[in-house]
């Protein structure tokens, strides 16, 4: 988060890159070239504070002329005075909701620039703009009564934006900082270990932000009965974060305190501290750490002891794995862009034509969870910046390429008529239509394409044939298996679009696949993989459909459609420490296979809190 104006903006660029430039255009830029419109500097969260000035920055690089526009909550922002001349939003004061007549005061909410030139209109990833503040105390320090040498615990409540600096006092005195016997965690909690007379006294708690500053209630220590005081909450957190698990327990002779995850793997010890006498800190948390972690409480000498537990939730932002990239086209000829994003939970996405959400439609089809963007027969309206939009809980992001369509001059049109019949279990014949005489003239040859279902296009095998010839036989193909094909014609310019993909399926034994055999593996309390082989001849299949139930439910979830390279999958968010039941099946084009059915229980392996052995490393 950042504070009152917001970044220091970054040096100037050359001034092409500026939006808004009336520098000279640059000739003729070459697609995905530096000229390419794209986000320099995108907005950034930010938590400003009342009747202050803030700045959000837009700053891209493309041929100008570049306009830049912003939106509030989707909306479209009033107030041109408010932009400055690099793009950038200039809020003059920030309040929960506007003041009437002001055009440059502005609400809470989030943000978003548009850059447009003449490639198309790219949207940046939203800005949420927080007004500073600091509530009441939920919770104040409570007294309590403690024996010499034990431990003693006050914790206070406040909710702030941006998060309070919690520090404590002992009748009204700030604590003495190098003392390792006070331990203060961010939540507001102050431990005091190894107890003495001169701790006596009244504690309260002072918490701080850029809102102003606030005063708990006081709280007395004194001497008592020992007592076990608090184990680790139940934590979500994000990548990156810091994750600390309280575990601290009183009792004479003082307890050793240990900790273990209840799926029995090792904690580790990269970025791993303990604080005070048994707190656990977990700097850098990664999606690996997510899991239930078991504290343990025991008297030295004996196996007398009290364990508590509690689960840490790691969500991933979405980060992209394979990025759309810029194409050419020629009309009437077809695009794809792949688009694929990680994270946890698992990423949504979607598609945006110049900053407009992309709806499917009789020539735009969406396909394998929104990944693969498929426009057929293009034509000059299709001409534009396409974004893809990643978005969990744990954040959002966005990549983009542009489509720009090329005119096809004097090329063949597209053989028409294609068909094609299985002659064996590994011939197939293909035919298709002799164009007209005057087209005739123009071609000097075919070449076909072809392909197993499911494989990519690296793997593709083509064959040459002349102008004279309108069928070919495919040979040495494998039994049973679905291929796609299409052909092109040539003339000396170049090439014809493709034809019409075709499928046909070699004769065989099995028309259907058989049930695959697959495997599972615990995550963590509430996800688990699924994983299995791929067939030695994949074209065999055109892909894997997976259905879950959580037990003792009557229905399956699903089915979640995967490729038919894919060879494994992770259900996360499941219920934590349920059973579920996973079904797998594969399927061609003659239909589904059988399916292969295996029971996970996310609580197996789990000792329960006091049973002996329950302490890992």
């Amino acid at each position: 988060a950042v504070l009152g104006t917001g970044p220091r903006p970054p040096p100037p660029p050359p001034r092409h890159l500026i939006a808004g430039s009336s520098a000279l255009r640059t000739p003729c830029a070459g697609l995905g070239s530096a000229a390419e419109l794209a986000f320099l500097l995108e907005p950034v969260d930010v938590v400003a504070v009342r009747d202050r000035p803030l700045v959000l920055h837009c700053l891209v690089q493309g041929e100008p002329p570049v306009r830049i526009r912003w939106f509030k909550d989707g909306a479209a922002l009033g107030g041109p005075a408010a932009v400055l001349a690099n793009g950038s939003l200039r809020l003059e004061s920030v309040h929960r909701r506007p003041r009437d007549g002001s055009a440059t005061d502005a609400s809470t909410g989030e943000y978003s620039c548009a850059a447009q030139n003449r490639d198309g209109l790219l949207l940046s990833r939203k800005a949420r703009v927080q007004l500073a503040t600091l509530s009441r105390f939920h919770m104040h320090p409570e007294s309590m009564a403690v024996e010499e040498g034990g431990v003693a615990r006050f914790q206070c409540l406040i909710q702030g934006v941006p998060e309070a600096t919690i520090t404590w006092e002992r009748n009204r005195t700030a604590l003495p900082p190098d003392d390792p016997r006070f331990t203060l965690l961010p939540a507001g909690v102050l431990q005091i270990t190894g107890v003495r007379r001169a701790d006596v006294g009244a504690y309260r708690c002072m918490a701080t932000n850029i809102a102003g500053a606030r005063c708990s209630q006081e709280a007395c220590d004194l001497w008592g009965e020992p007592t076990i005081l608090s184990g680790p909450q139940n934590l979500t957190l994000t990548v990156h974060q810091t994750a600390i698990l309280e575990c601290i327990a009183t009792g004479h002779p003082r307890p050793i305190v240990s900790w273990s995850r209840l799926d029995g793997r090792s904690i580790g010890v990269e970025g791993i501290q303990v604080l005070g006498t048994g707190n656990l800190m977990i700097a850098d948390v990664s999606v690996q750490h997510a899991g239930v972690y078991v504290c343990a409480a025991n008297r030295p000498g004996t196996r007398v002891r009290r364990t508590a537990q509690g689960i840490l939730m790691v969500q991933a932002p979405p980060e992209f794995v394979q990025w759309p990239q810029s194409v050419s086209k020629p009309p009437g000829g077809s695009a794809i862009f792949t688009c694929v994003a990680q994270g946890v939970p698992e990423p949504r996405l979607i598609w945006l034509k110049n900053g407009r959400l992309l709806a499917p439609s009789e020539h735009v089809r969406l396909s394998h969870n929104n990944s693969t963007l498929m426009i057929q027969r293009v034509a000059p309206a299709d001409e534009a910046i396409y974004q893809c939009i990643a978005e969990n809980s744990a954040g959002t992001n966005q990549a983009s390429a542009r489509l720009a369509v090329a005119p096809a001059q004097e090329l063949p049109r597209a053989p028409e008529g294609v068909r094609a019949a299985a002659l064996s279990t590994t011939a197939i014949q293909v035919a298709w239509a002799e164009p007209a005489p005057e087209v005739t003239d123009s071609i000097i040859g075919y070449v076909l394409h072809i392909r197993r279902v499911g494989e990519s296009e690296s793997r593709e095998l083509q064959e040459a044939v002349s102008k004279a010839t309108f069928q070919h036989i495919f040979t040495n193909l494998e039994p049973s298996t679905t291929y796609s094909i299409y052909l092109r014609a040539y003339s000396p310019l170049g090439a014809s679009q493709d034809s019409q993909p075709i499928l046909a399926t070699t004769l065989g034994s099995s028309k259907v696949p058989a049930a695959p055999g697959f495997f599972t593996k615990v995550l963590n309390a509430s996800a688990v993989q699924a994983f299995w082989e791929l067939p030695s001849a994949p074209g065999s299949i055109e892909g894997f459909k997976l259905f879950h139930r959580r037990l003792p439910g009557p229905r399956f979830e699903g089915p979640q459609v995967l490729g038919s390279t894919a060879n494994s999958y992770v259900y996360s968010n499941l219920e934590p420490l349920a059973t579920y039941e996973i079904k797998l099946q594969a399927f061609n084009g003659n239909g589904d296979g059988n399916s292969s059915l295996r029971l996970v229980s996310l609580q197996d392996g789990v000792q329960k809190p006091g049973e002996p052995g329950a302490q890992g490393g």
